[in-house]
């Protein structure tokens, strides 16, 4: 069984096996944050993951989740804008 050695930041280093941790795997970098559960003082605890450390946890088979971390745009701002100016916005958001 692969055990993964990462800290927590009350108790120190810890040992958990892939279905202990969840990767968010951001769709713009490659990168992210892998979450677990202190197996001594059950505080959730959450990390970055750089590339290396993205392709270790996925090798080992933690389960993940691609996150859109796309930042919003200008247009996207001014279209929202623009729809709250309209008198019937409320509206739309039973559309």
């Amino acid at each position: 069984m692969t055990t993964i050695r990462t800290s927590c930041l009350l108790c120190g280093d810890v040992e958990l096996v892939p279905s202990d941790l969840s990767l968010e795997l951001f769709s713009s970098t490659g990168t992210g944050h892998y979450r677990f559960l202190c197996p001594h003082c059950d505080e959730e605890q959450r990390r970055p993951a750089t590339h290396r450390v993205v392709s270790i946890l996925l090798a080992t088979g933690v389960a993940y989740e691609v996150v859109d971390d796309a930042p919003i745009t200008e247009r996207e701002i001014s279209q929202f804008s623009a729809a709250l100016e309209r008198g019937d916005w409320t509206e739309q958001l039973y559309r």
